[in-house]
């Protein structure tokens, strides 16, 4: 099988395409390197295109045959969506669009594309399912959701086999500690709070300790990304027997809040999490936690990693020793 992994310099699309190599599957990485890192291709071929470059798309595709596409590239900071709109747009919608013509133009029929939590915007119930309402309270999560759209259409239209999952909170590091977390600037809870443990970030900033959560603090659904690569593995299989446009939502289906992940980071650490309390941010939700029924059903999947302190554990040893 060949694989194309778009975005495969990222931090899921790394360990992507490293999950996919380790089961023997080819793998060839597209990626801009506007975010992604160089050294983190260790794993297939690296070409070098842009989503919003079709004729660089064109290139990528001419002379390779790809079984499918997992499709990692986007924007993704919430407060930027909110101020830059129209890169998210761009990005996200028409970059896809893009993506989507190149498949069709070189005969491509399957995708497994990453969508996001925030389609559904302020959560109604403490467990969110797939028919949850979407409604998305910015940018970043409306994009998401317009391809979604897309992908739906593309089915009805051209046959196009897809599976959209919606991730919630991507966390950890690969277990042998060789590729990690490393965004600029970094917005994640996890590796902030082991930063400032190391002492080589600020200290954390937690947004409010006045939820109606049994601590005061936010509550947040936290999947492994090797638990993530085995779901975009599972889809594969999945798009063989089952046509269509399909949505699973991709969380633990259990929640923790700031300060458990605060003190389960000292229990890894052994180190004090330097930390002071903020200001609510707006559109923080109290509690965010996925249900994750149907993906387990359908895909068969199981999580490795369903406790807080073996996710943070793998992401420290990244940190302790960066590969880059």
């Amino acid at each position: 099988m060949q694989v194309l992994v778009c975005g495969g310099a990222g931090y899921i699309g790394s360990h992507m395409a490293k999950w996919l190599a380790a089961r023997d599957v080819a793998v060839t990485v597209l990626d801009n390197l506007s975010t992604g890192h160089r050294e983190a291709v260790q794993w297939g071929e690296l070409v070098q295109a842009d989503l919003l470059d079709p004729a660089s798309l064109d290139r990528a595709f001419a002379g390779r045959r790809f079984d499918a596409v997992m499709h990692f590239c986007a924007r993704s900071l919430v407060g930027e969506s909110m101020t830059q709109p129209y890169a998210y747009y761009a990005n996200n919608v028409s970059g896809t669009l893009n993506l989507l013509q190149a498949m069709q133009q070189h005969g491509v029929g399957r995708l497994v594309f990453s969508s996001t939590a925030a389609v559904f915007g302020q959560p109604t119930r403490d467990r969110i399912d797939e028919d949850h309402p979407r409604a998305p309270i910015n940018p970043y999560g409306a994009s998401k959701l317009m391809v979604e759209r897309m992908l739906t259409d593309a089915y009805a239209a051209y046959g196009l086999r897809s599976v959209a999952l919606r991730y919630f909170n991507a966390a950890g590091a690969s277990p042998d500690g060789d590729i990690g977390e490393a965004h600029t600037p970094e917005t994640h809870l996890i590796p902030n709070v082991l930063r400032a443990a190391l002492g080589t970030g600020p200290a954390l900033k937690v947004f409010g300790d006045d939820y109606p959560t049994a601590d005061g603090t936010c509550v947040r659904d936290y999947v492994h990304v090797d638990d993530l690569a085995q779901a975009h593995l599972l889809s594969l299989a999945y798009m063989d027997q089952h046509a269509g446009a399909h949505v699973f939502n991709l969380g633990n289906g259990r929640g923790f809040s700031v300060r458990e992940v605060i003190g389960a980071a000292e229990q890894v650490s052994g180190k004090v999490v330097a930390h002071e309390i903020a200001p609510r941010r707006a559109g923080d939700p109290a509690v965010l936690v996925a249900s994750s029924e149907r993906v387990r059903t359908e895909l068969g999947w199981q999580p490795k990693y369903t406790a807080l302190a073996p996710i943070i554990e793998s992401a420290w040893r990244w940190h302790c020793k960066p590969s880059f």
